[in-house]
């Protein structure tokens, strides 16, 4: 049976492309190197609102389905995402799929003071190699210290890596790869994770795997971090849900689409 799937066709999702991949065909093709955002909730409804943000995306070599709720909507939609991939999923599919692979060397940037080193250290055992070559816990507010973000930059440089993967979420993470990927000459994937060193250092659980696959894994996170994400979560839930409304109905317009208008005129 012919099968008519376009395999590398990106999905408009509301004022965003999301690459329809499959995860080994993106860690397949991640070998020439390429940056990769993975869309959730929170970013598209950021997405609406952060002129910023949202030129950031564009740049984007690879924007992947983070959230098993957008995967459920885009049925709805009508325009199926064929695999929801995470950060926290794709990160350890990534080393696993190049730990044989030498020329393949991690940085990891974020998360808490120590918690990047057990990262490290567990992954670096469960490997048996050095793929990941150092690790930098950045201090509160850093990305507006141009000291500081020099500093960064000189000891990623300094490491040798080849793969910089930064948990410091959402948009910090990504509007700082955006700022400083050209200044990072021997870096040819750039991963923008989240949470997921705290997870790879076991320093926060993952919810069970079949709380992720019902699209559940936001009410685990809550539990384990309800000052933060609790708020959060359910201030989300009704502008999403009204914007997916939108969408259906032929109704969502762009908040930014001058921009592309802007940009596609040059």
């Amino acid at each position: 049976m012919l099968s008519w799937v376009v395999y590398m066709a990106r999905l408009n999702f509301l004022n965003i492309s999301i690459d329809n991949l499959s995860s080994m065909e993106l860690l397949q093709q991640l070998q020439s190197g390429g940056t990769v955002y993975t869309p959730n909730v929170y970013h598209l409804l950021r997405l609406q609102r952060d002129r910023d943000f949202y030129q950031v995306y564009k740049q984007a070599d690879y924007c992947i389905c983070d959230s098993q709720i957008l995967w459920i909507v885009s049925r709805l939609l009508g325009r199926p995402i064929r695999e929801k991939i995470s950060g926290s999923d794709l990160f350890p599919a990534f080393y696993n799929h190049y730990k044989n692979d030498e020329t393949v060397k991690i940085f990891l940037l974020g998360a808490a003071e120590g918690v990047g080193e057990e990262a490290k250290s567990q992954i670096n055992q469960k490997l048996q190699r050095e793929i990941v070559v150092d690790t930098y816990s950045p201090p509160y507010g850093f990305e507006d210290d141009p000291e500081e973000c020099e500093q960064i930059l000189q000891k990623v440089n300094d490491s040798g890596a080849t793969v910089l993967a930064v948990g410091l979420g959402a948009p910090k993470q990504e509007k700082w790869i955006d700022r400083n990927r050209a200044h990072l000459p021997g870096v040819k994937v750039f991963l923008a994770i989240g949470a997921t060193i705290d997870f790879e250092a076991g320093n926060v659980p993952r919810s069970p795997r079949w709380m992720s696959t019902l699209g559940l894994e936001w009410i685990h996170r809550i539990v384990m971090e309800p000052r933060r994400l609790g708020k959060r979560y359910f201030n989300d839930a009704l502008p999403f849900v009204w914007l997916v409304l939108a969408e259906r109905l032929g109704l969502y317009r762009d908040p930014f689409r001058d921009d592309q208008v802007s940009l596609t005129s040059r």
